[in-house]
């Protein structure tokens, strides 16, 4: 029963391992990225590894192929999420441009057009 439960588990894993073969499609029909978060993808790349290094440790084939299998469709997601992102979300924001201060001399030319009126 275990093994046949492991089977299952790993044939499920394997599923959700390909999901986001979703999201790069999306990525690919809208041409962006914007609404795609990197770092939890970056957050779910880390327990991918982690699950891959505790199968290898206990030489489990149900943990290794499916979070194998995740581990490269994530790695392809954050590559195609970059590859489509925009310029403005990747470079850090600019500073907002100091508006230079009004030409004093031109302002009070102006009201003494308006007394003279």
């Amino acid at each position: 029963m275990s093994d046949a439960l492991a089977v299952a588990a790993a044939s499920w894993g394997v599923l959700m391992a390909i999901s986001p073969l979703l999201q790069i499609r999306r990525i690919l029909e809208r041409r962006s990225a914007a609404d795609v978060s990197i770092g939890y993808l970056l957050v779910l790349l880390v327990g991918w590894v982690v699950w891959i290094a505790y199968g290898v440790s206990i030489a489990n084939a149900a943990l290794i192929v499916p979070n194998a299998v995740a581990l490269v469709v994530g790695v392809t997601t954050i590559a195609v999420a970059y590859r489509f992102r925009e310029p403005a979300a990747l470079a850090p924001a600019a500073p907002a441009a100091a508006t230079p201060p009004q030409d004093a001399g031109r302002a009070s030319a102006r009201a003494g057009e308006a007394d003279a009126a």
